[in-house]
């Protein structure tokens, strides 16, 4: 488990009749970014509740950062942080106050606290805004202190769920370089929930689906991506000869003539790619600029969770 963040066998959850997560299997390597994505209502947020110990669930075996998740629960509360989709944050404190709050709460002591929330706050770049109250803050100043609250007591776990919904692009993106700054520069693993695909595809190691309770797929960004058919390699060449005896022999899926460019079907793998290059300079043929190109994670969250709502849709019509 040493390496390991987090590692849940046969996590189920229901609320009634309503399955809500149905067997999920999921390890999560420390020190990454994970991303969970799902429609409204596949249980992304049930997840987040059951492994920061929040609600229980119903069947599995959970571990997080080292420890059983129902027999030391205490021990997996210590060494994780919750940011949820609502802020925290007290609007009638200011910023240092609600951050003193916190370090109270951890028992760091009236000294260490102080220093701590000193820390936080000039990390996030609020200590103009210290000592305003919070209600006065922008949407991206509440989120960022938020999160510095989630960081009092230092988690090895920080659990983000949608993070960033509300804020405009500016502050979404300075949102990213903190996330990316706690674990290039402590070391900590972040798992994310998000309904912004582009957030996942720039943030995340490893992305997982999830749908209806199931996870329908796993794999870093790039790894998805290949999953979903359409993608293909542009060629364009450097005379007509090598653009028609290329046209002839690789059987493109479109063709532009004025510019002498091929599309040609490819996974975007490695090896998919090296066997064309390999094919060209067998051919003896000169290749002027070359762009592969995947699909991006809309076309396959659309894909998976549309693939799946219609095979189930078809079983229940059965």
């Amino acid at each position: 488990m040493t390496d390991l963040a987090i590692s849940a066998t046969g996590l189920r959850k229901a609320y009634g009749e309503h399955l809500v997560l149905d067997g999920v299997d999921l390890d999560i390597a420390a020190g990454t970014i994970f991303s969970l994505l799902g429609p409204n209502g596949a249980g992304k947020t049930t997840m987040v509740k059951i492994l920061s110990t929040l609600i229980s669930a119903d069947a599995g075996d959970v571990w997080v950062a080292g420890h059983h998740l129902i027999k030391d629960a205490q021990a997996v509360r210590a060494a994780i942080g919750v940011t949820g989709q609502y802020s925290a944050v007290d609007g009638l404190l200011t910023g240092e106050e609600n951050l003193r709050l916190m370090a109270d709460l951890h028992h760091l002591g009236r000294s260490s606290g102080r220093r701590r929330a000193r820390g936080l706050l000039e990390q996030f770049d609020l200590t103009e805004a210290a000592r305003k109250p919070a209600a006065t803050y922008s949407g991206g100043m509440r989120r960022r202190l938020d999160l510095a609250m989630t960081l009092v007591g230092d988690p090895r776990i920080i659990f983000l769920d949608e993070p960033t919904t509300g804020l405009d692009p500016r502050s979404r993106r300075t949102m990213w370089q903190i996330i990316r700054g706690l674990v290039a520069d402590h070391g900590v693993t972040v798992f994310l929930t998000t309904q912004y695909l582009e957030e996942a595809d720039q943030l995340a190691d490893r992305i997982a689906v999830l749908n209806r309770g199931t996870l329908v797929a796993q794999g870093s960004a790039e790894e998805l991506k290949r999953l979903v058919p359409g993608g293909h390699i542009s060629l364009r060449f450097a005379d007509p000869r090598g653009f028609a005896a290329a046209a002839q022999a690789l059987r493109p899926i479109s063709h532009e003539e004025e510019t002498l460019t091929l599309h040609v079907p490819s996974d975007g793998g490695v090896r998919s790619l090296r066997a064309l290059l390999d094919w060209l300079d067998g051919a003896s043929i000169t290749v002027e600029e070359l762009t592969v190109h995947t699909p991006d994670l809309d076309d396959v969250f659309l894909a998976l969770t549309q693939e799946l709502a219609l095979t189930q849709e078809t079983e229940t019509a059965r």
